[in-house]
């Protein structure tokens, strides 16, 4: 049931600023709900960007475009916390003000703190930031990350494709 009321609370908290699909007659959700982030295509971005952008916000990417395309399904546990939730909406609004900075023209359609995410500890303290944005947007997005609590991504963007097709294992043999 928990798992249910948090669902349900970080969807209501949301659908002011994202289309949730598949709600019940009484506007509620199971244990999880979809955002429908079909029309960030025109604009050039999609779901794996907000998905990665969330790393940088300390969230583990949740499930893309299953079982709709172009969508997140968003799946709170019984054990978030109120904070938690309420942290992870914070996410939300904020990579949705990142979103409407690309759809106003205000930050690259192609090279944007959405489609670079996630930045990495590596990235940041480098010398070379070949990026038309702070490192403190990218890596300290909202006030209420800092050093203190920072989740490190240890790996930046991936071709998913390549990944999937092309597995290495660096385990030791058996």
């Amino acid at each position: 049931r928990v798992a249910m009321l948090n669902a349900n609370y970080i969807a209501k908290r949301l659908e002011k600023t994202y289309k949730i699909l598949y709600r019940g007659e009484n506007g509620q959700c199971a244990h999880e709900f979809i955002l429908d982030l079909s029309y960030l295509k025109k604009h050039g971005l999609n779901e794996t960007d907000v998905a990665k952008r969330l790393a940088d916000y300390g969230f583990h990417s949740p499930t893309t475009s299953w079982p709709v395309h172009f969508s997140l399904m968003i799946e709170p546990t019984e054990s978030e916390s109120k904070e938690e939730c309420d942290r992870l909406v914070e996410a939300f609004e904020a990579i949705h003000a990142e979103i409407q900075e690309v759809i106003d023209g205000k930050a690259d359609q192609e090279n944007n703190v959405l489609r670079n995410a996630p930045h990495t500890a590596e990235m940041i303290a480098s010398d070379d930031w070949p990026f038309p944005y702070s490192r403190k947007k990218a890596a300290f997005p909202v006030p209420s990350i800092h050093n203190g609590n920072k989740f490190w991504p240890s790996v930046s963007r991936v071709d998913n494709v390549a990944g999937d097709r092309n597995l290495v294992c660096s385990c030791e043999t058996v």
